[in-house]
């Protein structure tokens, strides 16, 4: 969300940054907006003005009934109940059209930073840099459903059965090293400083607008029918909510936090929901990280954080490719992304595994996240990151750890979670 000030004083950046995010649709929303703040102004002085006119009479009033100037007090009276109408008309149009100019500035993408690459979506996203030595199987690898069968270790005709498409039974060992995984995960940020947390896993609406937009939020989240509830699609919404109108000390930043949760998403506008693979689900479980800083922070908190990524996967021995994300690929609250790509060796290219964003102040300014400094109160900033979300990361760990006889190879790191098993399968 845009400061107003920002509108008032520099709308062509705005409508700048509207072409380079290719949403050239919402350029008159500019103008819209500068009007109906303009109005807003207006009647909001007139307001102050009417309260400030309408207080001084009323004490007019005692001093001439005090007087017992009754003539002149009613005339006051009546000039009293003239600004008090008028005010009333006033006020009823000042919270209408208030909250008709926050509807709109929400809808106005976050300005981007000046180094992101134009592109219309992720075909032209940009490659940054690659960590891990590609190893070249000798032999065939099979679909990541294939492995987990042959393992007896997914189940995919019970799901379609109690719950449709886009869910699935883990079994046996598959199922641990989902586990193993996730706590594997959870260790790793645990000792790189980040605080642990178990977050709610609903969240209620005026969340859901503060950690993003309108159109992500009807194409993610799942409503629970009559209550003021979401089901989370990542536990960053939950982890950045528990923020909401909150005031921070400068001196405790930033809040470097890491938590766990199972995660909902409709993933409406996606290609499909494969009826045999667990790339693109309905529910799944993730590592997440978030950080909550002062904004001279973030630039710096945004590289640890991709870090913290690269060096997790780099752990585990599975390559990865860094891709800075392209103006149109960013969601409208994100200033600066990149997206975390996992090797296939059986597609022989790399698949999407993580993303880390830099939000600035977007997600602040909607849930009143300020901190005090002493130069005054700002808006913090709040960033991103997934650890990692075990479905994908599965994909790309089964794949870079299938040996020739179909069994897979358990990473020294992973070992003490898998019962300090070295394979499975055997």
């Amino acid at each position: 969300m845009l400061d107003i000030n920002l509108f008032r004083t520099n709308p062509e950046l705005i409508k700048e940054n509207l072409k380079k995010k290719f949403q050239d649709q919402k350029i008159s929303m500019v103008d819209d907006i500068i009007e109906k703040d303009i109005e807003y102004r207006r009647i909001k002085t007139r307001a102050d003005e009417l309260r400030s006119q309408r207080n001084a009479l009323s004490k007019q009033i005692g001093a001439l009934m005090g007087q017992k100037k009754i003539e002149e007090a009613n005339e006051v009276k009546a000039k009293v109940q003239e600004y008090a109408q008028e005010l009333k008309d006033i006020e009823e149009r000042e919270e209408p059209l208030y909250n008709e100019i926050q509807e709109l500035v929400m809808q106005i993408p976050n300005i981007i930073a000046d180094d992101v690459p134009l592109g219309k979506d992720d075909s032209e996203n940009v490659e940054l840099y690659r960590v891990g030595e590609i190893k070249d199987k000798t032999f065939e690898v099979p679909y990541h459903v294939d492995i987990m069968e042959a393992l007896n270790g997914i189940d995919l005709d019970s799901a379609r059965k109690t719950s449709g498409n886009g869910f699935y039974y883990l079994l046996g060992d598959i199922a641990r090293l989902h586990s193993a995984v996730t706590a594997y995960a959870r260790d790793f940020m645990i000792d790189r400083n980040y605080t642990y947390v178990i977050p709610p896993f609903m969240i209620r609406e005026k969340v859901v607008s503060g950690v993003m937009s309108f159109a992500e939020m009807e194409n993610m989240m799942y409503k629970i029918e009559g209550e003021d509830l979401y089901l989370i699609g990542t536990s960053e919404h939950s982890l950045i909510g528990k923020y909401i109108d909150t005031i921070l000390e400068e001196d405790t930043l930033p809040h470097r936090l890491t938590s766990y949760s199972p995660c909902f998403r409709k993933e409406v506008g996606a290609h499909g929901i494969e009826e045999r693979g667990v790339y693109r689900i309905h529910q799944f479980e993730k590592q997440e990280m978030v950080i909550v800083c002062k904004p001279e922070e973030s630039p710096k908190m945004f590289k640890e954080m991709l870090k913290n990524s690269v060096d997790f996967f780099e752990s585990l021995d599975i390559p990865v490719r860094v891709l800075e994300s392209c103006s149109g690929d960013l969601a409208d609250l994100k200033y600066k992304g990149v997206d975390v790509e996992a090797w296939s060796p059986r597609q022989k290219t790399f698949f999407e595994v993580g993303s880390c964003s830099n939000l600035t102040d977007a997600q602040a300014r909607r849930l009143k996240i300020r901190v005090n400094t002493s130069e005054g109160r700002v808006f913090a900033h709040t960033l991103n990151n997934t650890v990692v979300a075990p479905p994908r990361m599965l994909i790309a760990f089964l794949e870079n750890n299938l040996q020739e006889d179909g069994t897979i190879a358990i990473p020294k790191p992973l070992q003490p979670y898998m019962g300090f098993k070295e394979f499975i399968g055997k």
